[in-house]
């Protein structure tokens, strides 16, 4: 896969309004929709109270895809590329959360109704498809990067400070800078309903975790873990199984 260079994105084609356009808020939108995300930046991104919370969603609702009742966005929201979101019944944005919608050919990003992202986390469809579930609970400073694809199913519950996503440089060509070789994922990323992850774990590419999974708190997650597993460590391991307690179903 090639992965363009930072500041290829930021220099190359088209004059600076374009470029900026186009890198905000996707090379399909119009100069109008940048107007209004703009106007909304400089007068309603940091105002507080329950106005601020109204007067974002007015504004900010018609760039995204689609957008359900009883949006919420907290102050410091930075958007890009939202017309690759889709956001679903009674979701909250918490304050200083990136939503990046991303601009690769497969990019886009769903949201299910009654889910909460937390202060200040990172949620990126940067290549592929980044498909959360319904009531899901995302902690602060969790970073989601979709490389090739992520799912998370209904009710997963990630503590603070989580990564999952990820993917790996080409290393063969000694004569060439590394951030020009391109990269590569090992596969899609699935997180089982009713998951929960503990605060500060790791979840790589190509991983599939089982519903009911419980991840300890600073764990590197390598392989695949099956339903209602207990698994902790670097790389982590399964050291348990809550299926004697787990439903039938």
């Amino acid at each position: 896969m090639e992965k363009e260079v930072l500041s290829k994105q930021l220099y190359q084609g088209g004059n600076p309004l374009t470029r900026y356009r186009e890198k905000v808020l996707g090379r399909n939108s119009s100069f109008f929709q940048l107007i209004v995300f703009e106007t909304s930046q400089l007068l309603l991104t940091n105002l507080g109270g329950g106005l601020g919370y109204l007067l974002r969603k007015l504004s900010l609702s018609s760039l995204f895809q689609s957008c359900g009742r009883g949006f919420i966005l907290g102050r410091g929201i930075i958007l890009r590329n939202p017309g690759n979101i889709s956001v679903g019944d009674n979701v909250a944005i918490d304050d200083h959360t990136l939503l990046d919608g991303g601009t690769g050919p497969e990019s886009i990003m769903s949201i299910g109704d009654r889910t909460v992202i937390s202060k200040g986390s990172v949620i990126q469809a940067k290549h592929g498809p980044l498909l959360i579930g319904d009531e899901c609970d995302i902690g602060a400073h969790v970073i989601l990067t979709s490389i090739s694809k992520i799912i998370l199913e209904n009710n997963v519950l990630i503590a603070g400070n989580c990564y999952i996503g990820g993917a790996r440089y080409n290393l063969d060509d000694l004569d060439k800078p590394i951030m020009y070789q391109g990269i590569y994922s090992r596969g899609p990323i699935t997180v089982g309903a009713n998951t929960w992850i503990g605060a500060s774990a790791t979840i790589l590419d190509g991983v599939t975790i089982g519903k009911g999974c419980v991840i300890g708190a600073g764990s590197v997650v390598t392989k695949d873990l099956p339903d209602y597993a207990i698994a902790v460590g670097s790389p982590a391991r399964i050291i348990g199984s809550r299926k004697k307690n787990a439903d039938p179903a």
